[in-house]
């Protein structure tokens, strides 16, 4: 059977100026994953990636960890919600990166203060009342992800790793499961970074193995290893 590996990005840099970078912590989350996946799983006959630099660096770190040379493939349909979008169509007051971060770091728990502010805005765009209001709208991102899903079925590549984010693996996840889709988040918030989403691509499609498995984190019994942004 073929398989594909959803692979969620690395610990980004939350606080910092740049998010869309690895924390240090991320670099080591993605080497581990990258020895990890060279001792226990197959290796890829390809690697896709999203546009993003941690997406990139992610995919870097883990195949020089593996000890394989493959060029990934950038899909955009494997691009994060542009969470700066919608937090500013939710609240316009928090317009760009300077005036989020001067909000969160007035809250005692910067990382739950986001956390809601984003569940609220993931509200609003899925619910399709406001679709004129996002230059990518929901059921355009959702078409997007599930075209790069394709896309990449459609390879005939055995083995495929596709380095991501949790918007685009809830997606697909809740397609596989056929969830409703306004719970389509509720399955991108305990995906662990580095977090690996197992999918077999068979005659009829793709088939939901597992979902969200980080052993290569668990072996090191260090819980600061283990993180959700």
């Amino acid at each position: 059977m073929r398989e594909l590996l959803l692979i969620r990005h690395g610990q980004a840099s939350f606080s910092a100026e740049d998010y869309d970078r690895l924390s240090p912590i991320g670099e080591q989350q993605s080497r581990m994953l990258g020895e990890w996946l060279a001792a226990c799983g197959s290796p890829p006959d390809s690697a896709a990636i999203g546009p993003r630099v941690r997406h990139h660096d992610t995919a870097r770190l883990c195949l020089e960890a593996a000890d394989l040379s493959l060029q990934p493939i950038v899909l955009p349909g494997l691009d994060e919600v542009d969470h700066h979008e919608l937090l500013a169509r939710l609240r316009p007051d928090l317009a760009g990166a300077a005036a989020l971060r001067a909000e969160l770091k007035q809250a005692a728990d910067p990382h739950r203060a986001f956390q809601r502010l984003f569940a609220d805005a993931i509200t609003r765009w899925v619910s399709g009342a406001h679709d004129a209001d996002y230059r990518q709208p929901w059921p355009a991102f959702r078409a997007g992800v599930l075209a790069a899903l394709q896309q990449l079925a459609d390879s005939p590549a055995r083995t495929i790793w596709a380095f991501t984010s949790g918007g685009p693996i809830a997606v697909i996840a809740s397609a596989l499961l056929q969830t409703p889709l306004a719970e389509t988040f509720q399955l991108s918030w305990p995906l662990v970074n580095t977090g690996v989403t197992r999918l077999r691509l068979g005659s009829r499609g793709a088939t939901l193995v597992t979902y969200n498995a980080w052993p290569h984190l668990e072996r090191a019994g260090d819980a600061r290893l283990v993180t959700l942004r």
